[in-house]
């Protein structure tokens, strides 16, 4: 398939933002609302599903984000990586931003923020739990949101199908080596055969079962492909929601005691949404690239793959941990913040080419 058809398949297959993306913080904050009065109207039913693990693998869960992942993945064509070398520089910003940039910076909010300046409004056993949850959302580059940011932005949508490739692929080998990194830096042990476990189960093989799917029905034609990426669009949100109305019913004890938790929580991912987007979108004019590729190389630096973040937690940590909780803050502020950058990256397009 060649670049520009890859491209046009893509677009097709991503509305500008649907109905459930455009509204995901208020279905998360559903969300919490249904998980909270589960688990304390029915515990026992929430025990027994918490309970239907196989190698720390909660299997109710792990079904869940496959329902998640696999349609965003089966819209990344891995065959794009070739069209990289269009937009060096620009992908170079990409990579730099989200692979050196972000995973390091969020480690250095989140000692500053959670185990200092927050510490005494924070449970203690939790502060490392909290840490490691914020680490694996800024060490996972986002898949699928960032086709409706660059849409939404005017970018170039090649490029953004190129930079999400290379994303992915990188991801692959590096996202358990990276997060075994800055765990240890911030002196939080790493059960690193969980670790690598999440790694195959929500990384690779989703990725072998998507890319399948994909060759499947390209090979009944883009109209047929297209018409299925719209009709399993939802699935990807509506079994996040499952997911985290099933984690608020184990985490809504702890946040009925303390609710400000959230809140805090939020401060270092605002503050690093914005910082990776705004040095992204300045690296990419200071190298001279077109505010097409600007668009989706800073928005993709500010956002998150947070359904596999999500999934990684609560593998590594379980439901009950800060860990699980601080990637759902993610998800929570996720469209509304990235829908402000948008705005912004829109209305500083006449100072972007003033040059």
């Amino acid at each position: 398939m060649s670049g520009q058809r890859a491209a046009k398949v893509c677009g097709s297959a991503s509305p500008a933002m649907g109905f459930f993306e455009r509204y995901l913080s208020v279905w998360v904050l559903l969300c919490i609302v249904a998980g909270i009065a589960l688990g304390q109207f029915f515990p026992a039913a929430c025990q027994v599903i918490g309970g239907l693990q196989i190698a720390q693998v909660n299997l109710p869960v792990g079904l869940l984000i496959w329902v998640m992942i696999i349609p965003m993945l089966v819209k990344v064509d891995f065959a794009a990586l070739h069209e990289v070398r269009r937009h060096v520089r620009g992908i170079g910003v990409t990579l730099f931003v989200n692979w050196l940039v972000k995973p390091f910076s969020m480690a250095l909010l989140a000692g500053f923020f959670i185990r200092h300046l927050f510490a005494p409004w924070l449970p203690a056993a939790q502060i490392d739990s909290y840490i490691a949850g914020l680490i694996l959302l800024a060490a996972a580059p986002c898949t699928a949101m960032v086709f409706v940011w660059s849409r939404l932005s005017h970018g170039d949508p090649l490029f953004t199908l190129s930079q999400v490739a290379l994303n992915d692929s990188i991801m692959v080998v590096a996202f358990a080596p990276l997060v075994g990194f800055l765990l240890g830096l911030s002196a939080i042990s790493v059960p690193w055969a969980t670790l690598f476990t999440s790694v195959v189960l929500y990384i690779v093989i989703p990725v072998i079962i998507a890319q399948f799917l994909r060759r499947h029905l390209l090979a009944r034609g883009a109209e047929v492909f297209a018409a299925v990426m719209v009709r399993i669009g939802p699935w990807s949100i509506s079994a996040l929601l499952a997911t985290l109305i099933l984690l608020f019913a184990f985490q809504g004890a702890a946040i009925l005691q303390q609710p400000l938790v959230i809140a805090l929580l939020a401060v270092p991912i605002l503050i690093q949404v914005f910082f990776n987007a705004a040095l992204a979108y300045g690296l990419n004019r200071l190298v001279g690239e077109q505010y097409s590729i600007a668009c989706p190389s800073a928005l993709i630096g500010a956002s998150n793959f947070f359904e596999l973040a999500v999934a990684t937690a609560i593998s590594l940590f379980g439901f009950h941990s800060g860990a699980a909780l601080a990637t759902v803050v993610g998800v929570l502020i996720e469209v509304p913040v990235m829908l402000v950058v948008v705005r912004l990256v829109n209305a500083s397009r006449a100072w972007y080419e003033a040059r």
